[in-house]
């Protein structure tokens, strides 16, 4: 078993947003960590793996005589461990090297655990950066070590060095007694992302590989179900060799096969089933059906592992919108839907409309960014409906019929402000319904999943709020959010272990319920 800390590179960018991404509510983009690897002369950044998978990172500047930790985060598996204080020696000693003196950071003083392996490290607290945090406003607590090569902070560092040397032999010993997991090989195919994975007992993603339609697709301003089960069939031969090859896994190795078996595109899914079933033909490997809905639950577990019913989950994407209430693993209650569109769907809606191009998400996302969410008083429709149902096809009406006003009147649009209110509009309810969720079935763990959480005011809006409840908000890093297959191998894992199985002759199931079995009962809980 190799465990090592090293200098990281362009190459470990997408286990470093999965690290980055379940740990800060406001993470780092790709595009700032490519900034930052690019400033060799003033940048160290390193990470640290066990057997290749990255587990852990951080990052310093040094400028003059001075060092600034920039980042340092551990998957949540593997927190309070000692993990933390190797990477934060490592970068210590790397400082020192660099001609720093003293090392200096910030942290938000709610951050028990940093806090207190920084005073351990030998930072004392000098100074206070008011309302430093946007997401919050929290304030940062600035502190410093001594002399880096005085006696007193060299103890302290020292002594966590020691520690994360110990940290990273116990996780070497550890992992070299386990004995090789289950190997599973999930395909999804519900719509418009052709995509295979390979995982190890539930959680170790070895590998996932997503192939995109969008650009097929973007010309029509939405996804075409033709277009979609062919791009499928030319694909799912590739990605699966390429998820195998990635994984340095054989089929012979595997030992099982799961996929997505309803709900989304008929067409798409019949791709992804008759595959996996034409596998388990040819290699008698057990084959699972995943709910597609329940897979994106899943994915908050592949985040944090430490994820655990009871909770009640927001499940937001281009086909769906609905509050579910998950008791246990494996049973749900669906607490209300939209009646109409799903937030994913308004948004490319709107997105056409102003002429942004499709998917409309993201588009709309960067340019609120810019507008006044104010600006426009659009409805807050069913906000006040007593139930957990949503409803978006009048708010795509309403900004419609506002972009026709300001064209009849010979005025410019402002798109981002435009933006802004009716992305504001949308967050609004499916915030205000999920506290009330949370509230009333006195759940202490939500989840949001699902295309859509990737937007950040949702992400944001939600942590700010539940959090004022005392609820944690578990939210997927953002390639987990959009369809992957890592996410459905999740799932499996859980129904392979229970035993479910997916017959040979089941078919694709377009309008699957969550808790619905292939004899089409749903389990009421």
């Amino acid at each position: 078993m190799s465990v090592l800390v090293r200098e990281m590179t362009s190459a470990d960018l997408d286990s470093v947003l999965r690290v980055e991404e379940s740990s800060f509510t406001m993470p780092w983009s790709r595009a700032s960590f490519r900034e930052e690897l690019a400033l060799t002369d003033t940048r160290y950044w390193a990470v640290l793996e066990a057997d290749g998978r990255l587990l852990g990172f951080g990052g310093i500047m040094v400028l003059d005589d001075e060092a600034h930790l920039l980042n340092l985060a551990v998957a949540p598996a593997f927190r309070r461990e000692g993990l933390a204080s190797a990477l934060l020696a490592h970068l210590a000693v790397e400082a020192r090297s660099r001609g720093a003196s003293r090392l200096t950071l910030e942290v938000r003083p709610s951050n028990d655990a940093a806090v207190a392996l920084y005073r351990e490290a030998g930072f004392i607290t000098e100074g206070i950066r008011t309302g430093y945090y946007p997401d919050t406003h929290e304030d940062a607590l600035i502190m410093w070590t001594g002399d880096l090569a005085g006696q007193e902070s060299s103890a302290a560092l020292d002594a966590i060095s020691a520690r994360g040397d110990r940290a990273l032999l116990s996780l070497a010993k550890d992992s070299a007694d386990l004995p090789r997991g289950e190997l599973l090989l999930a395909i999804e195919t519900s719509c418009d992302e052709t995509a295979a994975a390979v995982m190890r007992d539930g959680t170790d993603l070895l590998s996932s590989v997503v192939a995109s339609q969008v650009d097929f697709h973007a010309r029509f301003g939405g996804v075409v179900p033709e277009i979609a089960s062919r791009k499928h069939t030319e694909a799912i031969v590739a990605v699966v060799d390429e998820a195998l090859s990635r994984a340095g896994v054989r089929l012979g190795e595997l030992d099982g096969l799961a996929v997505t078996h309803g709900p989304g595109l008929v067409g798409a899914l019949v791709v992804g089933v008759a595959y996996a079933k034409g596998l388990a033909f040819a290699t008698g490997l057990p084959l699972v059906g995943v709910n597609h809905l329940e897979s994106h639950i899943f994915a908050n577990l592949l985040a944090d592992p430490t994820v655990a019913p009871p909770l009640v989950a927001l499940l937001v994407s281009g086909g769906h919108t609905s509050l579910v209430h998950v008791p246990a693993w494996g049973e749900y209650r669906t607490l209300g839907s939209t009646l109409d569109d799903a937030a994913g769907e308004a948004f490319d809606k709107v997105a056409k409309a102003l002429g942004l191009g499709y998917p409309g998400g993201p588009a709309i996302s960067r340019l609120a960014q810019q507008g006044d969410s104010e600006a426009i008083p659009f409805p807050r429709a069913m906000l006040r409906s007593g139930d957990f149902d949503f409803s978006l096809s009048g708010l795509k009406t309403a900004v419609v019929t506002h972009i026709a006003k300001e064209r009849a009147a010979g005025r410019d649009l402002a798109v981002a402000d435009i933006a802004a209110s009716f992305e504001a509009a949308v967050v609004d309810v499916q915030v205000a319904k999920a506290v009330r969720a949370a509230e009333e079935l006195g759940v202490r763990t939500f989840c949001l999943a699902g295309g859509v959480a990737a937007n950040a005011r949702l992400r944001e809006s939600l942590a700010a709020a539940l959090g004022a409840k005392g609820v944690r908000l578990s939210v997927p890093p953002l390639d987990l959010c959009t369809d992957n297959a890592a996410m459905v191998a999740a799932a499996a894992h859980f129904r392979l272990a229970r035993g479910d199985r997916l017959p040979l002759d089941a078919e694709a199931v377009p309008n699957l319920r969550l808790g619905q079995d292939m004899s089409g009962h749903v389990a009421d809980v």
